[in-house]
């Protein structure tokens, strides 16, 4: 009896955990578009005050580019194509006649335009620029010093302009250095052949079954076609669905698209299939899993030591200021596993059941950002640290104790940060899977 009320409880808490997804998109459907998401900042919760004396004096930060146009041309061209030859054939409903409409409208307007900055996503790092500034106005007050590096990527070049041009605006006496070399790609866009091929590895044995398991078109399928039964014998449904998904998502990275809405081609079920989809495709690419041998996140081992090294620095300056890093969610995601925060260091082999312990769409919406906020407090020498998650306060690993949540004394933080990198397991794969 014992064991079956154990049995029942455990189910009852992963169902309501399983929930939680699914009320996340009841609420707002468009964070199921995961990668693709709109930085949510319409409704941030308020920051804890710092403990008294205390005040913010240096951020060390890494955040990813804006929103943006797609990067692959067959996300914009695949559906055009097939809903074309469906109209060809007479195939297509009135409402399928409307998706292919407005399918040609959004391709031509991504004509050389692919993974550029969209409009949206400058305007999201000109917020982040104004809340940073209003929020820490120590820390970018008088002669601060701000040293910005972008990856060699332009849309992430213009997220960086974008940004440290609010802050100097907000304060002309600040000095502000921009870079982006391919110097500094070590750490900032690291390519690491390892976790390469690990990822490769895993992917290419799982992404079938995963997309069997995920992707159904039933739905899409009726609402698009007259003869679903043609449909399924002449088309790539389960392609066409994919492709119309991530078109329909990124709809909100565009002004003139805004308004546009293709969620009727998808049920909340749908939507939850297809973001298991990419969540578990993601926890390949970024996660601790053993299937991966526990490696992949420290593909990011040298973005952590110099988020360490550039705080040393800062901290035996004195000065205040900022270094600001703008590149990628593929780096976000692995950088937040590898720290730790708010439990996203989960590994498990059963990534067919992520829904409820890993969820990647909380991290990395465009212009996702880790912020890390320092202070000091006259007379001691006792470091404080809060660390931010896309501007809301995060939580490190239990093992980093604290009296003072949501801030960590620093002594903590750097100790427990040299110990995960200490750990970095020992991984040798034959050259050939490698590259």
């Amino acid at each position: 009896m014992k064991k079956l009320l154990l049995l029942i409880s455990v189910i009852a808490i992963a169902l309501a955990a399983s929930a939680g997804t699914r009320d996340d998109f009841k609420a707002g459907i468009k964070a199921s578009a995961n990668n693709l998401q709109a930085y949510p900042d319409s409704i941030l919760p308020r920051l804890t005050p710092a403990p008294a004396g205390y005040k913010p004096f240096y951020i060390d930060h890494y955040g990813r580019h804006g929103s943006r146009w797609l990067i692959n041309p067959k996300q914009y061209a695949m559906p055009v194509e097939q809903l074309a030859k469906a109209d060809s054939a007479g195939k297509l409903t009135p409402r399928g006649r409307e998706v292919l409409a407005m399918l040609r409208t959004v391709k031509d307007a991504s004509h050389k335009r692919l993974g550029e900055l969209s409009d949206v996503g400058a305007e999201q790092h000109q917020r982040i620029a104004r809340r940073m500034y209003a929020n820490f106005p120590e820390v970018f007050a008088g002669q601060a010093t701000v040293d910005a590096k972008s990856t060699i990527v332009i849309r992430c070049i213009l997220s960086m302009l974008n940004e440290v041009e609010v802050l100097k605006s907000l304060n002309p006496a600040m000095h502000i250095t921009t870079d982006a070399s391919e110097h500094d790609m070590y750490y900032m866009n690291y390519t690491d052949d390892t976790a390469n091929g690990l990822r490769r590895a895993l992917l290419k044995q799982r992404r079938d079954s995963v997309k069997r398991a995920y992707v159904h078109p039933a739905h899409m399928l009726s609402v698009l076609f007259t003869d679903t039964a043609w449909a399924s014998r002449n088309l790539d449904c389960k392609d066409l669905m994919i492709n119309l998904w991530d078109v329909n998502g990124n709809m909100q990275s565009h002004h003139q698209f805004e308004k546009v809405d293709l969620y009727d081609l998808f049920t909340l079920d749908d939507a939850m299939g297809m973001w298991n989809y990419n969540n578990i495709s993601w926890y390949a690419l970024a996660g601790f899993t053993p299937l991966t041998r526990n490696y992949v996140p420290y593909m990011e081992s040298n973005l952590l030591r110099d988020f360490i090294g550039k705080a040393d620095t800062a901290l035996a300056s004195g000065r205040n200021g900022a270094h600001l890093r703008f590149g990628h969610e593929s780096v976000v995601l692995p950088l937040v596993c590898l720290m730790g925060l708010n439990g996203m260091n989960y590994s498990s082999a059963d990534i067919d059941h992520l829904t409820d312990r890993w969820q990647s769409y909380k991290v990395f919406p465009m212009a996702c950002n880790v912020q890390w906020v320092f202070y000091r407090k006259p007379g001691s020498n006792d470091i404080l640290v809060k660390i931010l998650l896309n501007e809301r306060e995060a939580r490190l690993p239990a093992q980093v104790a604290t009296d003072c949540a949501p801030y960590y004394h620093w002594r903590d933080v750097r100790r427990y940060m040299l110990g995960v990198l200490a750990a970095k397991p020992h991984v040798t794969l034959p050259a050939a899977e490698a590259k």
